[in-house]
């Protein structure tokens, strides 16, 4: 019996099967496996953002408007600066086409009347107009187009009516050309040498006044008046008397003349002396 059981254990062993006596370590291992697992709870906690040196977000939100404010009123100022600057240029142009191509188009008191205003207007800008706002600036331009704007589309009718004569004249002979071409040379012409002189004639009668006008001359500042330096006395006089005994003997008495008055201070020399002796 000692001897199987003997057999049976040391069989066992070969296996891989522990032996009776290692039972109880195997026990308090499983036990330590069993332990209860700990519990984990998760809890949300509020934290409060704090940066040192940033702005609030009222504070970022002022900021922005302020800053499409400041933009809005920068356009309105290059706005307005863009009127006050169509003002004067409207000025100065409509200033110079009066005193040149829009003079025949307008009468002399109308023209005369017109420049006027422009230049109370121009004084206008640099005085109590320097800054005003951007329609004050429009209605100032739109009541002088009122008055120069009639004298604009005279001339620009006139300027028209040459360009259609022109025109004109350009299509009725290419049309003429084009039937000549078409005949032998044999037929009689369509396209005569006299008529093409006559029309010509007849446009060049049209636009030569226009295309020859010259430019009116412009005005001549006044010359300011220089002061006459007065004589000097003595050092012109005789080349003066000099001068007039040359061209005509008749000046003599003149420049005795001017010796007299040195004579007659001697005798007043004399008398301061006298006076004196006379009391005595």
């Amino acid at each position: 019996m000692q001897d199987a059981k003997g057999t049976a254990d040391a069989s066992g062993a070969e296996n891989g099967v522990p032996e009776s006596g290692d039972k109880p370590v195997q026990m308090e291992t499983d036990t330590k496996a069993d332990a209860p697992k700990r519990k984990v709870k998760k809890t949300n906690i509020p934290v409060v953002e704090l940066v040192y040196g940033g702005m609030p977000p009222s504070d970022v939100q002022k900021a922005i408007e302020k800053e499409f404010e400041m933009a809005l009123q920068d356009r309105v100022m290059e706005e307005t600066k863009d009127k006050k600057n169509a003002v004067e240029s409207y000025v100065y142009d409509m200033r110079n086409k009066l005193n040149d191509k829009y003079q025949e188009f307008v009468t002399e008191p109308e023209r005369e009347a017109f420049i006027a205003r422009l230049q109370e207007v121009e004084d206008w800008l640099y005085e109590d107009g320097e800054d005003e706002t951007k329609g004050v600036y429009i209605a100032k331009l739109e009541e002088l187009k009122k008055q120069g704007d009639p004298i604009e589309e005279r001339y620009k009718e006139h300027t028209e009516r040459v360009l259609n004569e022109c025109v004109e004249a350009e299509a009725w002979l290419r049309e003429k050309k084009q039937q000549q071409d078409s005949l032998p040379k044999y037929a009689n012409p369509v396209l005569l040498s006299a008529d093409v002189r006559r029309k010509a004639e007849a446009l060049d009668r049209f636009c030569r006044p226009i295309m020859t006008k010259p430019k009116p001359a412009p005005a001549k500042p006044a010359a300011p008046e220089t002061p006459t330096p007065p004589p000097q006395g003595n050092e012109h006089q005789p080349q003066g008397g000099d001068a007039n005994a040359n061209a005509d003997g008749n000046e003599n008495p003149a420049d005795g003349s001017n010796e007299v008055p040195q004579a007659s201070e001697e005798p007043m020399e004399t008398d301061k002396p006298e006076a004196p002796q006379s009391s005595a």
